[in-house]
């Protein structure tokens, strides 16, 4: 997962972040914000989820969130992938795996809308401190931002306004493209 890269940056720094540091950067967000989820999760069973749902870009490689054509196919490399990846393990570890990455995809239960809503906020936050670098870069428009960031609003409301101050922030200063 080292090997990974991402489109976002590392904050304040021209590295982009991989994979390893994103599940990581995630699993500590799931701890320290998990009193705003707007229902009651269980922390541990979110937890196995932020480390397991990139997993299969190890094969099937990052997309960026922002890209049209990326995204056309994600969902096939990523079933391939996690084929691949999962079967080299034990049939109850390999079901264990596969049952947390789909649910973390699914966002049908209050643990995946909670694990999912902080994947999205993660690296948000890292454009905010590297002045919309990732935005700048993909022509990412506020409507598209604020259409990716939706499911924060409803698994963490308490944080919505707090993401909306950012944004209108982050447009004023020129961080957002038009």
């Amino acid at each position: 997962m080292k090997n990974v890269l991402r489109m976002t940056l590392v904050s304040e720094s021209v590295r982009r972040e991989n994979d390893a540091e994103h599940s990581w950067h995630l699993a500590m967000m799931a701890l320290l914000l998990e009193e705003y989820a707007a229902r009651p999760v269980d922390i541990t069973h979110v937890l196995k989820m932020t480390l397991v749902h990139d997993l299969v870009e190890i094969y099937a490689g990052d997309t960026f969130a922002y890209d049209i054509q990326g995204n056309k196919d994600k969902e096939d490399r990523e079933n391939k992938a996690a084929q691949k990846l999962f079967s080299q393990l034990p049939k109850d570890q390999e079901n264990l795996i596969f049952s947390l990455w789909r649910e973390f995809d699914d966002m049908k239960t209050d643990d995946s809308l909670f694990a999912n809503a902080l994947d999205r906020l993660q690296p948000f936050l890292s454009n905010v401190m590297t002045q919309g670098h990732t935005w700048m870069l993909g022509h990412v428009t506020k409507e598209k931002i604020l259409w990716r960031m939706d499911p924060i609003r409803t698994a963490t409301p308490a944080l919505w306004p707090y993401l909306l101050d950012m944004v209108s922030e982050m447009e004023k200063k020129g961080y957002i493209p038009e």
